[in-house]
């Protein structure tokens, strides 16, 4: 059964995004200045690999980046495509085919109970609220969570609460699901199984992580400094020279506190 409805309105406009698209995210020459201060600097990426991290120290601009990926942020400079189209023509598109999962699992969920937040993602793609609130439960079950769906939100493990939070965006099938900072907060345990969980979805997956041992399996890392571009490609050798470059920070640190 598709998710999306059918058009009501015979003289809407044709989706400008097809979801289809390879690759998904062009940014070519991409900046972003907010309050007048640079965030992002000529960046340019094609992006169409299965699962790509994200990675770089704090203030780098990776949750700036991964938010142009669903509207959340605009470029003030270059040129952005996604699925085929240009970001600001695809804009009021892109919830249906890009889901995000914040760090912080309390800034997402937003009703309830579990039922209701699985169901409201329906309900926007135009749903009943009944249907919405049958196939919730249905959705719950297939992920063996069940029981979980009468639940109060506020009364879930941090682990159970970014699980719902990931089945919330996984429920309207987006094509892209993008995901920063997930498992922050979580044990040893719970984040080995959202990170396999995750690794099992046949969405395409845009992550960051400081945790470099998430991205085992990933098809490509793209490291960013200072807002810019600074090594992307396989895995193994950007986690080589990330890991290399953070020894010589710690070294020259060590070193200076000595002075």
């Amino acid at each position: 059964m598709a998710l999306w409805p059918k058009k009501k309105n015979n003289n809407k406009a044709d989706p400008v995004c097809n979801p289809e698209a390879t690759p998904f995210a062009v940014f070519d020459s991409v900046g972003l200045e907010i309050g007048g201060k640079k965030i992002l600097e000529d960046i340019s990426l094609s992006l169409e690999e299965d699962r790509i991290g994200v990675i770089g120290l704090n203030g780098s601009g990776k949750s700036s980046l991964v938010r142009m990926l669903n509207g959340l942020r605009m470029p003030t400079s270059g040129a952005l495509t996604l699925f085929g189209a240009p970001a600001r023509e695809a804009e009021p598109e892109l919830p249906r085919h890009v889901g995000f999962v914040f760090q912080n699992p309390d800034h997402q969920a937003i009703f309830p109970t579990v039922e209701e937040e699985i169901a409201f993602g329906l309900t926007q793609l135009g749903e009943g609220k009944a249907e919405s609130r049958s196939r919730a439960r249905a959705f719950l079950a297939l992920h063996g969570c069940e029981a979980l769906a009468g639940k109060p939100i506020t009364e879930l493990s941090e682990g159970q609460k970014q699980l719902v939070c990931i089945l919330a965006v996984l429920v309207m099938e987006p094509r892209l699901l993008v995901l920063d900072e997930p498992m922050t907060s979580l044990d040893a345990l719970v984040t080995r199984r959202i990170r396999d969980k995750i690794l099992s979805l046949p969405q395409k997956i845009v992550m960051v992580s400081h945790d470099l041992d998430h991205f085992s399996g990933f098809d490509r890392l793209v490291w960013l400094e200072d807002g810019r571009l600074r090594m992307d490609g396989a895995p193994a050798d950007i986690l080589e020279a990330y890991r290399e470059d953070i020894q010589l920070r710690l070294g020259g640190e060590t070193e200076l506190a000595g002075l």
